[in-house]
């Protein structure tokens, strides 16, 4: 019997929760070494080269980008189905989970959950509030405006549950560990939308370790985890120390 799928990074890491979903919605068992990507080892760098998270590691291959890696299990494990098989609504579900990779984790990673959480815990730096204030008052409702006019009022994106619906939703996470939450009021129908998703068994089981690790201190979160009853790793990629990626937003 081939080892269980091993997954290298950190349950707030909203490109790893994508990942872990997908695993989740097809019933494929896996084992997660909860690092966050500044802190992984030379192992890791050989592994990911970006340093960047999730990676998936089976018997058949390693890799490095949550996107291939959905398309790697959709293809390996196409039950149930979560591209959808029209290929229009298969291209609209693809392009609204590159917006939700590209511009919303600009807006809302890089721009607010970078500076309230990543620089002051991990590289002791202070958060910009200036640039918080500017993304909250102009970047955040462009994102909302738009997802606005492309998802259904009710039901999900595509009909069915698919991929666009899970990355748009694994953003608004790292968004509400940052202190936004949607205005259901101005944005009503993303936010029923979203929250549709989140009740899925499938985020609704990640939602205890994530909300646990946003207030747990970095060094101790395997140790938490561990008594949490996360299906951890024997070991891990991790190191006491954080290096920047090669790659800088």
């Amino acid at each position: 019997m081939a080892d269980p799928i091993r997954i290298i990074g950190t349950y707030i890491s909203p490109y790893v929760r994508k990942v872990l979903v997908f695993l989740s919605l097809k019933g494929v068992p896996y084992q997660i070494d909860p690092i966050i990507p500044f802190m992984g080892d030379d192992r890791f760098s050989a592994l990911s080269p970006l340093r960047r998270i999730p990676v998936l590691v089976d018997d058949w291959v390693t890799l490095t980008d949550s996107s291939v890696i959905c398309e790697y299990l959709e293809e390996r494990y196409p039950q149930p189905a979560l591209y959808p098989r029209d290929i229009v609504q298969r291209a609209r579900a693809r392009w609204l989970e590159e917006f939700a990779d590209t511009r919303m984790a600009e807006v809302f990673i890089w721009r607010l959950f970078n500076q309230v959480a990543i620089k002051p815990f991990v590289w002791g730096e202070p958060t910009d509030t200036e640039v918080v204030a500017a993304t909250l008052a102009h970047d955040v409702p462009q994102i909302l405006d738009y997802l606005e006019a492309q998802v259904p009022p009710t039901g999900f994106v595509c009909g069915e549950l698919s991929i666009a619906d899970i990355a748009l939703a694994c953003f608004f996470r790292n968004a509400g560990f940052a202190g936004f939450t949607i205005d259901a009021a101005r944005w009503p129908i993303t936010a029923a939308l979203v929250a549709r998703v989140w009740q899925i068994a499938a985020f609704r089981e990640l939602a205890p370790f994530e909300d646990r690790l946003v207030r747990t201190p970095i060094p101790r979160h395997r140790e938490v985890l561990t008594v949490m009853g996360a299906p951890l790793t024997p070991d891990t990629y991790g190191t006491p120390t954080p290096r920047r990626g090669v790659m800088q937003v």
